[in-house]
């Protein structure tokens, strides 16, 4: 029995895993550099409307 066909297929399986799980990754820290660019930005609104008070 040869079962270098099964490990092959098994190794793609795990490739296109982790390039999933990687792409997702990217997402979520593009997103949470855009949460924290946005409390920046609300943050510095605030202390402008506090410095013109």
């Amino acid at each position: 029995m040869n079962r270098a066909p099964v490990i092959v297929r098994l190794s793609w399986v795990a490739l296109l895993g982790l390039a999933v799980v990687h792409l997702n990754a990217c997402n979520t820290v593009k997103g949470a550099g855009q949460d924290i660019k946005a409390l920046g930005t609300a943050i510095e609104r605030k202390a402008e409307q506090k410095k013109h008070d």
